[in-house]
């Protein structure tokens, strides 16, 4: 049974292995931490969908589905199932796990403390 609502994660840089831009084409090998969580979570019933500026406007329709394609291949490939791509934040969404983020006490605009990002 699934759970309510859905989890987050960052393609380049937290699930898959990210340097520079170098090829559209190209997704990184799998980090094996990130990976094993998204698969732990998988089996406890939670909805984990690819949050990714890969597939973000105002891209075109023929290359934001080229990219989705790819990202699904490579989930299935690495974690054993296709999983939704997308690049937008809704009410559902239960936390995001990204190597851009900076976490926010909540209603503070603070930082919480301890974030390596600042």
């Amino acid at each position: 049974m699934n759970k309510p609502g859905w989890i987050g994660v960052d393609l380049d840089g937290t699930l898959a292995y990210y340097d520079e831009w170098d090829d559209i084409d190209c997704i990184g090998a799998p980090i094996p931490a990130m990976v094993q969580r998204v698969k732990d979570w998988l089996a406890k019933g939670f909805t984990v969908k690819i949050f990714t500026a890969r597939v973000a406007f105002p891209s075109d329709r023929d290359f934001i589905e080229t990219q989705t394609r790819k990202i699904q291949d490579w989930c299935e490939k690495y974690i054993g199932q296709k999983l939704d791509v997308t690049c937008v934040k809704d009410f559902a969404m239960l936390e995001l796990w990204d190597d851009r983020c900076v976490r926010v006490l909540i209603n503070t605009g603070r930082p919480l403390p301890g974030d390596p990002h600042i």
